[in-house]
């Protein structure tokens, strides 16, 4: 066991791997980050299944077989990732079992043509959730103004979900009442409480986007401010008389996920984020370079201050450089679900070709 990865482990944070692959299941690379570096849950988009698809032949013969049989675009591209995530949650479910059900999770996104589609979105994400046929699969749904009310339909229908691209305190609130919301609504229906979700706070897409408009000194330094606060909403929320009233009729809290933790700037360190984001009652999902560079070199210093810490200083000193930090969310929120959207058009497009070539192979 890796000390480094374990050192986040005990302190109380859970280490989730953000991309999956055929290659990585069929060769042990998953069963192996479990085993050495406490890796207990991972996360999914299209992006990530767009490389995993065409980066080689692994999934030829599913996609050969499922054309055959009559499947296209998006469905045959949910059944080949189902396909995926069950393998993934199984591995898993040790962990989703001896915590009952608060980790050891893997994640499906929803196709990203709904995100402005409230009423779209429930049906998928009851459906998708049905299809997957594990208790510890997550749906994703991102917290954006249309994606809201469908989260807190989702939980009410015992729909476990996976809150994605939130960029701000702001954005994480809306999540967290969505899904109190959702809980509540079951105790009144005479329900039970213990519909699992998590809040994906995305970090280094901030950054990014402010890194050629800020001084020297604040580069790499909004995303961890944005984190700090977002934190410290998250543990006013666990300590507030509302939360407290459902935990003791059995719910589990909505956990805060840190996504997006891979550094993007080539003079900061890989582990920068993760290190910044140790914190107790969380989750670091992270892509392979950043979690082997954590278990390689990685340190374990303070853990998060419940308060904020440093933030709403550090954000002051972005708004005095001119970064207009609720607009800016707002933006980075919009891009993520186009960038998404992008992803997963090229994703249906590359499946389609695979399809086409595939069926005149076998038609020689």
């Amino acid at each position: 066991m890796n000390r480094n990865t374990q050192a986040l482990h005990m302190l109380g944070q859970s280490l989730w791997l953000d991309n999956i692959s055929r290659d990585m299941l069929a060769d042990g690379t998953l069963a192996r980050y479990v085993a050495e570096f406490s890796i207990t849950g991972l996360t999914s988009n299209p992006t990530i299944f767009d490389k995993a698809i065409g980066g080689g032949s692994a999934y030829d013969r599913s996609i050969a077989e499922l054309t055959q049989q009559g499947q296209r675009g998006e469905a045959l591209f949910f059944t080949l990732a189902l396909q995926d995530l069950r393998q993934a949650a199984d591995l898993f479910r040790p962990t989703h079992d001896a915590t009952a059900g608060v980790d050891g999770w893997a994640s499906l996104e929803l196709s990203p043509l709904l995100v402005d589609d409230t009423a779209g979105s429930i049906e998928a994400a009851k459906r998708l959730h049905a299809a997957g046929e594990r208790p510890n699969l997550f749906i994703k749904i991102p917290g954006t103004p249309a994606g809201v009310p469908a989260i807190e339909e989702s939980i009410f229908a015992g729909v476990p979900i996976n809150v994605t691209l939130l960029f701000s305190r702001e954005q994480y609130i809306a999540a967290a009442d969505a899904y109190l919301r959702g809980i509540e609504r079951r105790i009144a229906a005479g329900l039970s409480p213990k519909v699992e979700s998590v809040a994906s706070l995305f970090i280094s897409r901030w950054d990014v986007a402010v890194k050629d408009t800020v001084p020297q000194p604040l580069r790499n330094h909004l995303g961890i401010a944005v984190a700090k606060q977002t934190y410290k909403a998250y543990r006013e929320m666990l300590a507030s008389m509302r939360w407290n009233k459902l935990a003791a009729a059995g719910a589990h809290p909505q956990r805060l996920l840190w996504a997006s933790t891979g550094t993007k700037d080539p003079a900061a360190p890989e582990t920068l984020y993760v290190e910044a984001f140790a914190a107790p009652d969380t989750i670091d999902t992270m892509p392979d370079k950043t979690l082997l560079a954590f278990a390689d070199r990685g340190k374990v210093g303070a853990t998060m201050p419940i308060d904020g810490g440093d933030a709403e200083a550090v954000l002051d000193e972005f708004r005095q450089a001119g970064v207009d930090i609720a607009a800016l969310a707002l933006r980075l929120q919009r891009e993520g679900a186009d960038a998404f959207a992008k992803s997963w058009r090229e994703l249906l497009k590359r499946i389609d070709e695979k399809s086409a070539q595939l069926a005149t192979a076998a038609a020689r």
